[in-house]
């Protein structure tokens, strides 16, 4: 963990710790108190994070429209150049957007003021979140939410960079569908994080606050 910079994670999911239903539908697993808390938390952050997927699926705003606050900086980690330009976050300028894609993407340059685009080293599995988080505080942004989705926010946690997870837990049992947190596998229980936590009740939601620097 480096001092003067923050990283947290949340990801909002049912009991049975489904983000998502097979076909992709989330709208909406949480209750409008866990979507307040989400803006609460974007309108404290520096930058919000999303990956491609995420992007591409959601075509969120990723702004602070529930609570009052400023507006973070938008990122879209988009490794392969894939997501398409007319996404929101490319096309509406409520707030800057920062478009990482990989050194050898073959995209073209971006249409809108409010675009910035970084180029950055690409692993076998994307972008190294820690070199993301590098990558970010160069330019004043150290304060970090990654919202998702659950591949984004997985990798970040395997990689050890994060501070704090946010676990928004909804009373609904989904059965199947995409999973929360995607980690490898363990052997034994002894092997598996026992962060410490914090729970609290966020309408009919809990809320679980995991310190990651004490696990």
């Amino acid at each position: 963990m480096h001092p003067g910079r923050l990283t947290l994670a949340q990801l909002g999911q049912s009991l049975d710790g489904r983000i998502a239903t097979e076909s992709g539908h989330s709208h909406y697993i949480n209750g409008p108190e866990s979507l307040m808390h989400l803006h609460r938390l974007r309108a404290l952050v520096d930058a919000v994070v999303v990956g491609a997927g995420t992007a591409c699926e959601d075509d969120p705003l990723l702004t602070v429209r529930h609570v009052s606050g400023r507006q973070p900086v938008r990122v879209i980690l988009d490794p392969r150049g894939r997501v398409p330009a007319t996404l929101r976050l490319l096309r509406e300028a409520q707030a800057p957007c920062l478009h990482m894609v990989g050194e050898q993407a073959d995209i073209a340059p971006p249409a809108a003021a409010h675009v910035t685009r970084l180029r950055l080293p690409l692993g076998s599995e994307g972008f190294a979140p820690a070199a993301v988080l590098d990558a970010l505080a160069a330019r004043g942004l150290r304060r970090v939410l990654i919202e998702g989705g659950g591949i984004t926010v997985s990798r970040f946690l395997e990689a050890g960079v994060l501070d704090r997870l946010h676990l928004l837990v909804a009373p609904l049992l989904i059965g199947s569908g995409r999973p929360g947190l995607a980690m490898s596998p363990i052997a034994t229980l002894e092997q598996a994080r026992r962060p410490a936590a914090r729970t609290f009740r966020c309408g009919d939601d809990t809320l679980f606050d995991l310190d990651l620097t004490r696990s």
